[in-house]
């Protein structure tokens, strides 16, 4: 069969019966073999008034970004990239659009719990960890036309990835922490509970305490890299209303909205 022509692993038809119903987000499922950019391709939705709750799922991604431009990419069909488009209300302040990395991790986390039975937690801001090995990745976007500014939210989750095709030696995927995969299932709980915390983020719910509550990097000794040339080291503390790690640095809070945390022993 010609690549062009492999159907998803992820059935489109199951996946929107699962997600499109009254009183949820989500308005419209597609599902793809394979794409550049799952975010790239609702970013130009986006642009030409795409409805909010747009979902767009790829079992590959031949030019996926993380966070500060950096490449993604995982082998045909080892692992999902999950994008939603998402309008909130114009009235809502730009700085809660911090959380939405972090919203979405909560969802990560629950989801692949529910559809795998996986524990997993978080790195601050948008890292999800499994037995200590990044398993998922999120990029979060703003996306500014004629209609309301649209955030575009990008999930990189390794499915089956074996481990001689991990792009990092810190990685791992559900297949490596004993799940048994199925793809569409994943999505749909990922996406399902996605729905959920977007839902509670809208209604201004307080999510800071059940955020810091499966957040490694709470706790933790921790270096900040704030450039290349600035490193901060101290105890974080949790985050604050913005989705801002706080970090106890020298007897003093300092508040970090962007930065590569590593945690120390």
């Amino acid at each position: 069969m010609n690549p062009a022509q492999t159907p998803p692993l992820v059935d489109a038809d199951r996946l929107a019966a699962a997600l499109v119903r009254p009183g949820t987000v989500w308005t419209r499922v597609a599902t793809v073999a394979s794409t550049g950019s799952t975010n790239a391709d609702l970013a130009a939705s986006a642009r030409a008034g795409a409805a909010s709750g747009t979902v767009l799922v790829s079992d590959h991604q031949s030019a996926g970004r993380g966070r500060f431009a950096r490449v993604w990419e995982a082998p045909p069909g080892r692992s999902l990239a999950m994008s939603v488009l998402l309008r909130p209300p114009a009235s809502l302040p730009a700085e809660r659009w911090l959380w939405l990395p972090l919203v979405a991790g909560l969802a990560v986390a629950e989801g692949i719990r529910d559809a795998c039975g996986v524990a997993a937690e978080l790195k601050w801001p948008n890292d999800v960890l499994v037995g200590g090995g990044k398993v998922c990745g999120i990029l979060s976007e703003r996306v500014d036309g004629d209609g309301p500014a649209a955030a575009i939210i990008g999930m990189g989750l390794n499915t089956t990835l074996a481990e001689d095709e991990l792009p990092v030696p810190t990685a791992t995927s559900l297949a490596l922490a004993g799940a048994d995969v199925d793809p569409t299932g994943v999505a749909s709980g990922v996406l399902g509970a996605l729905g959920r915390w977007y839902t509670r983020w809208l209604a201004a719910d307080d999510l800071r305490g059940e955020y810091a509550a499966r957040c490694s990097t709470v706790g933790r000794r921790v270096r900040v890299q704030v450039s290349q040339q600035e490193f901060v080291e101290g105890t974080a503390t949790g985050v604050d209303d913005a989705g801002c790690l706080l970090v106890e640095v020298a007897g003093r809070t300092r508040t970090f909205a962007a930065g590569d945390v590593v945690h120390l022993r």
